[in-house]
C-alpha cells in the first residue's frame, strides 16, 4: 500500500487531499501544527512536527512514497518563512527518496497573466508574492535536476470547497450570503480561475499514482472552473434558490487599512487578479492522467455552502 505524508494536513488543501488519497486506498500521515483527532480527516495518522526542524521532518517522512507540500504560512509571513520551509521539505524528499508534490498557484505569472495560461508561460515577478513563488519552484527544479528526486507542481486558481474555512468563497464572496449579498472582487464580466478542492485533490491522486512516468520536474495546470462574477453569482443563486444582490470589494479602503494592517496591505497587492481576465489551460494534465470527473459549478458551490454552513436558510429548508 502506497504511503503519503501530507504537510499542512489540517489546512484546506491538505485536508481535501488527505480525504482523496484515503478514498483511493493510500496510507495517509498528516503533519500539522496541532494534529488533534478533530483537526485531521478521519483515518489520517497524525504527526506533530515543526517543519523548521529539518531532522524531525526527515524522520516524519521516512517510508513515504509521496510528500504533499501543502504548508502555507500567513500572507504576512511569506518573506521570512516560505523559502526556509521549502528547503526543509525538499531535503526531506531527497533523504527518503519520495516524490514531492506542490499545489501551485497563478501568482508566478504576475501582471502578465491572461487567458488559457500554459505550463511554459513566462513567469514575471510583478509582486513580492510572485517573486517568492518563482524562487520556490526554481529551487525545486534545481534540486530535481541535481539529485533526480521528483517534484510535481499542480497549479490551480483560487481554491474553494471542502470542509475547511478561510477561502475567498467564505471570507468574501459569500460571507454575507445569509443577508442575500454576493461580493465580487472586480468587474462582474472578468473571468477568474477557481479550483474546487475535492476535484483538485483527485487530480493529485491521479498524478501521484502515475508519478513514475514523469520527469524529475513537472508542472501541470488544473483548469478547474473559470467563472465571471455574473456566472459565479448565477451559479450561487441556482444553488441557494433565490436572487442575490451584488456588491464589490472596497479596495481603496483596504489599501488605506493596509497602512496600519499588514494583512490588508498584502491582500490589496493581489487585487489585480480580480481585474485581469485569466484561466489555466488543462490540456497537458488531461493528456497525462486522462479525463477526471469534474463537479459542475452549481453543485460545487452548493456543496461548499453546505460544508461550511454558509446559508442557514437553505439548510433549515432541507
Amino acid at each position: 500500500m502506497a504511503r503519503i505524508v501530507i504537510l499542512g494536513a489540517a489546512g484546506r488543501v491538505g485536508d481535501a487531499a488527505a480525504r482523496a488519497f484515503l478514498q483511493s486506498g493510500w496510507t495517509v500521515a498528516g503533519v500539522a501544527r496541532n494534529p488533534k483527532a478533530g483537526a485531521l480527516a478521519p483515518g489520517v495518522v497524525p504527526m506533530k512536527v515543526d517543519v523548521f526542524d529539518q531532522a524531525a521532518l526527515i524522520a516524519a517522512c521516512k517510508g513515504a512514497d509521496v510528500i504533499l507540500n501543502a504548508v502555507n504560512p500567513k500572507y504576512t509571513e511569506w518573506n521570512e518563512k516560505v523559502l526556509p520551509m521549502a528547503r526543509n521539505v525538499i531535503a526531506a524528499a531527497e533523504a527518503v527518496g519520495a516524490t514531492h508534490m506542490l499545489p501551485g498557484n497563478v501568482y508566478n505569472f504576475g501582471h502578465a497573466i491572461g487567458m488559457d495560461m500554459k505550463e511554459d508561460a513566462p513567469e514575471v515577478a510583478s509582486t513580492p508574492k510572485a517573486a517568492i513563488r518563482i524562487a520556490m519552484e526554481g529551487l525545486f527544479r534545481e534540486r530535481a535536476e541535481e539529485t533526480g528526486v521528483r517534484t510535481i507542481v499542480l497549479r490551480a486558481g483560487d481554491f474553494y470547497g471542502g470542509v475547511k474555512p478561510e477561502s475567498w468563497l467564505d471570507l468574501i464572496i459569500l460571507a454575507k450570503l445569509q443577508k442575500n449579498v454576493f461580493t465580487w472582487g472586480g468587474p462582474m464580466d472578468v473571468p477568474h480561475a477557481f479550483a474546487y478542492l475535492p476535484d483538485l485533490a483527485r487530480a493529485f491522486v491521479a498524478l501521484a499514482e502515475r508519478r513514475e512516468a514523469f520527469g524529475a520536474f513537472e508542472r501541470f495546470h488544473f483548469a478547474g472552473h473559470t467563472l465571471t462574477g455574473m456566472q459565479m453569482k448565477a451559479a450561487t443563486e441556482a444553488a441557494v434558490g433565490r436572487p442575490l444582490t451584488s456588491r464589490g470589494m472596497p479596495w481603496p479602503l483596504l489599501r488605506i487599512a493596509g497602512l496600519v494592517m499588514p494583512m490588508m496591505r498584502e491582500v490589496a497587492v493581489m487585487s489585480y487578479l480580480w481585474r485581469t481576465p485569466h484561466s489555466l489551460d488543462g490540456d497537458r494534465l488531461r493528456a497525462a492522467i486522462g479525463p477526471l470527473a469534474a463537479t459542475q459549478p452549481v453543485e460545487a458551490i452548493r456543496q461548499a455552502i453546505d460544508d461550511l454552513d454558509l446559508d442557514g436558510r437553505r439548510l433549515a429548508a432541507a
